[in-house]
């Protein structure tokens, strides 16, 4: 399978990494240069279709965040290490005779300078910038120029070596000695083959097979014709199982894309009464036929008119959106949590919910009511699901409270669950 991959850096990281790529099979490059990182957003707008993005660096890697986010591609970018501070210092100490103690350096993470000042046994400081925590901007960048200037004027650093071409252009501009961060070719292919094994991994998740089912009290003209608008976004067509369910064949990916829109928030807007939906993926039509109505139960239960779940083939339910995103699993693989699931008798998504609710609760002391607001189920369900616990000794009740003045007290439990379960 050819992947194409977009590679957004500068005209001399190009020159590099073309000769490079095309020893590699299966990938064909795109390349989108610019003469400033502050630009890999809008180059980013001008996008042409691909199945990954590849940048040349953390920085435009970050400045990019807020348009790279809104796509449904993969990105990635080149890593430092060490492997490319130690080729950057080799070939300054072998071409130019400075010592690494006098070279002033900026780099995403500091560590990988003192890492191999350390292990080649430099005593001296390195002089480094990192930028790791900077919140990327022109100002950040002319920081990372002044550290540099600074460093040369003082007589501390006799060269800048930089990982960022356009402080490299300025530095030279400006008659401060400089070089840029070397890009080993090692790195670059692994940072190639990585970003192919996203693409490739993107494709085959989003492929995945996906089904909705939507069922309302009744299934009028109106909702039908709102549902034909959802059914073009997922790229399907509804088919109407009885009077008050339809089912839609679609595939993850499109799934997830509409999830990202305010189209199903539209429809619960603009329908009366309830409506229950349920996504469902899985390795064939069959299996995502089942989750989807899996789900879908979910939904039906929920006290909220108008949601819907996702199940995946991992049996992992996440919902009820667009309220919360809370997941939970169907699935009980953990030898413990099955012995615990079969001696109590609870479902495994009954005991996912309460080790979720155990983790994320403020205290360790709870309610029957606490965990019931939790578990969106009425206080006698509540009560019964705990009396199992207790009973088998994976609960316990530790004292009582009494938030009114009248009234019984409330008991208050402690759960005696291993800390180390989880689906």
């Amino acid at each position: 399978m050819m992947i194409k991959i977009a590679v957004v850096g500068s005209k001399e990281f190009m020159e590099n990494l073309f000769p490079i790529a095309q020893k590699l099979e299966g990938i064909e490059i795109d390349p989108y240069i610019y003469l400033h990182p502050t630009e890999s957003s809008e180059l980013l707008k001008c996008l042409k279709p691909c199945d990954v993005i590849f940048f040349s660096g953390a920085l435009p890697y970050y400045m990019a965040k807020e348009i790279r986010e809104q796509l449904r591609i993969p990105s990635t970018y080149l890593q430092q290490d060490e492997t490319t501070v130690a080729s950057s210092i080799l070939s300054i100490m072998y071409h130019q005779s400075i010592q690494p103690h006098n070279i002033s350096i900026d780099l995403v993470d500091r560590s990988f300078i003192t890492n191999v000042f350390h292990d080649i046994g430099i005593k001296e400081s390195p002089q480094v910038l990192d930028y790791e925590n900077m919140l990327w901007s022109k100002d950040e960048i002319n920081r990372v120029i002044d550290f540099h200037v600074a460093k040369y004027q003082s007589g501390e650093a006799h060269l800048a070596l930089t990982s960022i071409h356009a402080v490299y252009d300025e530095l030279q501009k400006i008659g401060v000695p400089s070089e840029r961060m070397i890009d080993p070719t090692q790195s670059i292919i692994h940072g190639l083959k990585d970003a192919k094994i996203k693409a490739e991994l993107a494709k085959s998740y989003s492929a995945t097979v996906g089904a909705c089912i939507i069922s309302s009290l009744e299934l009028r003209t109106s909702l039908l014709e709102k549902l034909d608008v959802i059914s073009k976004e997922l790229r399907g067509s509804f088919k109407q199982v009885d009077e008050m369910t339809c089912i839609l064949y679609t595939t993850r990916g499109d799934i997830e894309s509409i999830i990202k829109t305010n189209a199903i928030n539209n429809l619960f807007a603009s329908v009366e009464g309830t409506i229950a939906i349920g996504f469902g993926y899985g390795k064939n039509v069959k299996e995502a036929e089942q989750n989807a109505k899996i789900a879908q139960s979910f939904a039906k239960n929920n006290p909220i008119d108008r949601c819907f779940y996702i199940l995946t083939s991992d049996k992992d339910l996440f919902g009820p959106f667009p309220k919360e995103q809370r997941v939970q699993s169907l699935k009980n693989d953990n030898p413990e949590l099955m012995k615990i699931a079969k001696e109590t008798k609870l479902s495994p998504a009954n005991l996912s919910k309460i080790i979720q609710f155990s983790q994320s609760h403020s205290s360790l002391k709870f309610t029957a009511a606490d965990l019931s607001e939790y578990l969106q189920v009425t206080r006698r369900s509540t009560e019964r699901l705990l009396k199992k616990l207790v009973d088998y000794g994976y609960a316990h009740i530790c004292g009582e409270e009494m938030p009114y003045q009248q009234g019984r007290p409330r008991a208050l439990y402690e759960l005696n669950l291993p800390l180390f379960l989880s689906f």
